[in-house]
């Protein structure tokens, strides 16, 4: 019989119950998946328009900025990023990219691939730059753009920004941040830092799905993408002319384009990812009405819970105290234990996801991520538990009970 006439057929969807505690996508807050399921609109509807413009009004205050340009990019985060860059980087720009981890070579490729000619400046994974080292290399390259990793999650560490917006500044340098893993659970003050362009996603602090990202760009950067603006032959209005700089190479992550979607021109570039625009509405709600400030604390507080836990059970702590994020923790791996293993059994028999690593941390650390809806002492100390369970029946011994212990001794300490 014909595969044609066979036709395969599925069940119905029903994911098994997980508790996502790796280094990002975690889990959703039960709000946004109910905004999620809430009816479709026309992208031009009076009532969804509204509702681009409540988003605009929303991120402003979660990335601390007045910039008007604050709206979403269809994709994941790195939709963000590349729309960023793509439409900021003419060909043959120089561009410094201080690396820290997995991320920051991602922002020098796709510099590369935008025709930058890229500078890099490289540290130990699980260390972050002095100020000084990159003030020093702006100094010597005079680069038209930096671009940055706030935090990144590969290496859990998050590099100090304040110090280096302004010497941008002083240099005429443009200053791009990602700060995907970093909004929402920590301060991203993209004013008082003086950052000009910084992008975000939902799938981390944010505790929504992947599928777009939350961007907010500055008006020295909306000049130099407005220079550069070229409008599609098919949606062109008469009289248009095209701006005198070199077009943007891609059509989709056009800025300069995007910018009249969702501003009043409502330029019909594309077809808003309508459930995703929902999503983001609902993260910075539930975020805003937490407070910022409190949120912060939110995840300082699981932060310290779970590290005072990993490191009662005998595990080492991976990185540069003075610079982890408050959201995702390394842990090394002791020796003799199969860290995919342990892995494999806190997933199966527990329902719990945990992280592992890149590069050269691949096979040394394990990364557990505490952010958003996850970032509560019920998650820590069920985490905690398990891993000890599972560490046991792999040969490694921690005193019964003393990771869970010491979390909770660390929550009763704040109380």
């Amino acid at each position: 019989m014909s595969q044609a006439s066979s036709p395969t057929r599925f069940a119905d969807l029903n994911p098994p119950a997980r508790l996502l505690m790796g280094p990002g996508p975690v889990d959703v807050y039960p709000g946004v998946l109910r905004a999620m399921s809430t009816p479709m609109l026309g992208q031009f509807d009076p009532q969804f328009t509204a509702y681009m413009n409540e988003v605009m009004v929303l991120y402003r205050q979660i990335f601390r900025t007045e910039n008007h340009w604050t709206l979403l990019i269809d994709g994941t985060a790195r939709a963000g990023i590349e729309a960023c860059l793509t439409s900021m980087i003419v060909p043959g720009d120089k561009v410094l990219v201080p690396i820290f981890g997995r991320f920051g070579h991602l922002l020098m490729e796709i510099c590369q691939r935008c025709g930058a000619d890229v500078v890099t400046l490289e540290t130990d994974w699980g260390t972050v730059f002095e100020p000084d080292q990159i003030t020093d290399a702006i100094k010597i390259n005079a680069p038209n753009l930096v671009a940055m990793v706030h935090g990144d999650t590969s290496t859990t560490m998050a590099q100090p920004l304040y110090e280096i917006g302004p010497i941008c500044r002083e240099t005429g340098a443009l200053l791009y941040v990602d700060a995907t893993a970093t909004l929402g659970g920590n301060p991203v003050e993209v004013d008082s830092w003086k950052l000009d362009a910084v992008t975000a996603g939902l799938q981390k602090c944010m505790s929504g799905p992947p599928g777009c990202a939350p961007t907010t760009i500055n008006e020295r950067v909306a000049e130099r993408v407005k220079s550069r603006k070229h409008i599609e032959a098919g949606i062109r209005q008469d009289g248009f002319e095209n701006a005198a700089g070199p077009r943007i190479q891609s059509n989709y992550f056009d800025l300069a384009m995007l910018m009249d979607y969702w501003g009043p021109a409502r330029l019909n570039h594309h077809t808003e990812a309508t459930t995703m625009l929902y999503a983001a509405r609902e993260c910075a709600r539930i975020v805003l009405d937490e407070g910022l400030a409190n949120g912060f604390a939110r995840h300082r507080q699981a932060s310290r819970a779970i590290r005072s836990g990993l490191d009662a059970m005998g595990l080492r702590l991976f990185g540069d105290a003075d610079h982890r994020m408050a959201n995702v923790t390394g842990v090394f791996i002791p020796p003799a234990v199969d860290g995919d293993k342990v892995r494999g059994e806190l997933l199966q028999d527990f329902g719990i996801e945990i992280g592992t690593s890149f590069g050269p941390l691949h096979g040394k650390i394990w990364r557990i991520g505490t952010m958003g809806h996850v970032c509560r002492k019920s998650n820590i100390l069920r985490c905690l538990n398990a891993l000890e369970a599972v560490l046991r029946r792999n040969g490694f011994e921690s005193p019964p009970n003393a990771g869970i212990d010491a979390a909770d001794e660390a929550y009763e300490s704040e109380a």
